[in-house]
């Protein structure tokens, strides 16, 4: 809102809504967003692999939620926030035997309060009987 600072002819400091101002808020920056497992044994258990991630804003970076693609394909994250210049990971842990066998590619959507708003993760491979 512009008050007595507009009526002076002062330019308003306002941001659009879900806009950050330029080089202000967190930015989370993904450097590896895609993993193929390869071939893997449909009864061999649950897979792992962590993503790390960076924070190179300049406030505090706050993962909401994460979305899976299935109830096979899990995350964890951290649940504190993350300090400029900080990193953190990202574990997913896909789970062959709650599938059926053959190729699989699964996604995971992280929602922050990053100027981007959302990133992508995905995983892929082929699992065999």
């Amino acid at each position: 809102m512009c008050f007595a600072e507009c009526r002076a002819g002062a330019p308003s400091s306002e941001v659009a809504v879900g806009q950050q101002p330029a080089g202000k808020g967190a930015q989370l920056v993904l450097p590896v967003a895609t993993y193929d497992f390869g071939d893997v044994p449909r009864k061999g258990g649950a897979l792992t692999r962590d993503f790390v991630f960076r924070n190179e804003g300049s406030a505090p970076l706050v993962i909401v939620r994460v979305l899976t693609s299935c109830s096979c394909f899990k995350a964890s994250f951290p649940k504190r926030p993350v300090a400029p210049g900080g990193q953190g990971i990202i574990r997913v842990t896909y789970e062959p035997l709650k599938s059926e066998p053959g190729t699989f590619n699964k996604v995971l959507q992280i929602y922050s309060n990053s100027a981007g708003g959302r990133e992508i993760i995905t995983v892929q491979g082929n699992s065999i009987e």
